[in-house]
């Protein structure tokens, strides 16, 4: 479906969050993912993030230019805040899609679920390779949107055997139990503090997802709350003063696969803090890319704890608004807008 009708259109076209929702399948964006980063993937065509702010209002742009794709282009984020509160205002998202042979806007695309979907999705790619085949029991922490996106991920990859879920407000986790557990038909506990989580993940949990950054920025994931054998995936802390999770998991584990791995490094307050405490984390860090293409096979097979560790990237938010496009085409969902642009 690569480039669907798009040499013919001079107008682009515009994907709806609700259009994207209706032809994505979390399948099939892990599978876009995987495919992407089997590809070369380095900083000519995945450069760094970039961040303009004033005391109101930032905008993050990623941009990319996957290999292979019919499209390139750049995920905008703006968020805004009352700087003298110290309040969150609003944020939106937009994909803006580039056609090839010749260059010219080929569309748009709302970014809200798509950056949800592409978060879970890539860390499901990567949990398909970090960890041993056969079901898995899950422990969560967080209970939001990016932790139901990733439980929902997980379970497209490996089955499920029961689901162990703590977040600190007592409403938000039970809601989030009873829906992953009618949703996905897998048992799903809920623990009452972090103690009785740390107790239950060390005798039971298989794989761990951090999606839930503590007030104050504080870690809320530690070695102690791992069993041995255990695969991490964090995705909360993105930027330096963001914590998620403590030094002592990043000095545990023998393998950090990170989508980005400059940037985790360098931007994540987790690998900062570590750094800071003296650890080589270069040395634990590979690729996702070489983790796709069997390059971190050796890494891997000597592991005993494992993480990914994600800060996202405009590769996965172009590679799978790419396929919403293409499909919301050939659906007839994608709304032709009545401009044109000057090539």
């Amino acid at each position: 479906m690569a480039g669907v009708n798009q040499q013919s259109k001079k107008s682009p076209f515009f994907v709806s969050d609700e259009v994207a929702k209706s032809v994505l399948s979390i399948e099939s964006a892990i599978e876009a993912i995987q495919a992407a980063y089997s590809q070369l993937v380095d900083h000519q065509n995945t450069p760094p993030r970039t961040i303009a702010r004033d005391p109101g209002a930032m905008l993050r742009a990623l941009p990319a230019a996957p290999v292979g794709s019919p499209y390139f282009g750049a995920k905008f984020m703006g968020v805004t805040s009352d700087p003298q509160a110290g309040t969150f205002a609003g944020a939106g998202w937009v994909i803006v899609l580039f056609g090839r042979d010749p260059a010219r806007v080929a569309g748009f695309v709302d970014g809200k679920f798509i950056t949800g979907l592409r978060t879970a999705a890539t860390s499901a790619a990567a949990l398909d390779r970090l960890a041993p085949a056969g079901p898995i029991r899950l422990g969560v922490l967080g209970s939001g949107f990016e932790a139901s996106m990733h439980v929902r991920a997980f379970a497209a990859v490996r089955p499920l055997q029961d689901i162990t879920v703590y977040s600190p407000t007592p409403e938000r986790r039970v809601e989030f139990a009873e829906t992953m557990s009618a949703e996905l038909g897998v048992p799903c506990h809920v623990v009452e503090s972090a103690e009785h989580a740390s107790k239950a993940f060390r005798e039971t949990a298989d794989v761990v997802l951090a999606a839930a950054r503590s007030y104050g920025e504080k870690p809320i994931l530690f070695a102690e709350d791992l069993k041995p054998g255990a695969t991490v995936v964090s995705i909360g802390s993105t930027v330096p003063h963001q914590r998620e999770i403590d030094v002592s998991v990043v000095e545990c584990c023998d393998l950090v696969v990170c989508d980005e791995v400059g940037e985790v490094i360098e931007q994540t307050g987790d690998m900062r803090a570590a750094t800071e405490e003296g650890l080589a984390v270069q040395d634990k860090c590979a690729s996702l890319h070489s983790l796709m293409t069997g390059a971190a096979d050796d890494a891997l097979a000597k592991s005993q704890i494992r993480m990914f560790k994600s800060v996202g990237s405009g590769l996965q938010d172009v590679v799978i608004a790419g396929v919403a496009l293409d499909r919301a085409i050939e659906a007839g969902t994608a709304q032709s807008l009545p401009i044109t642009f000057s090539t």
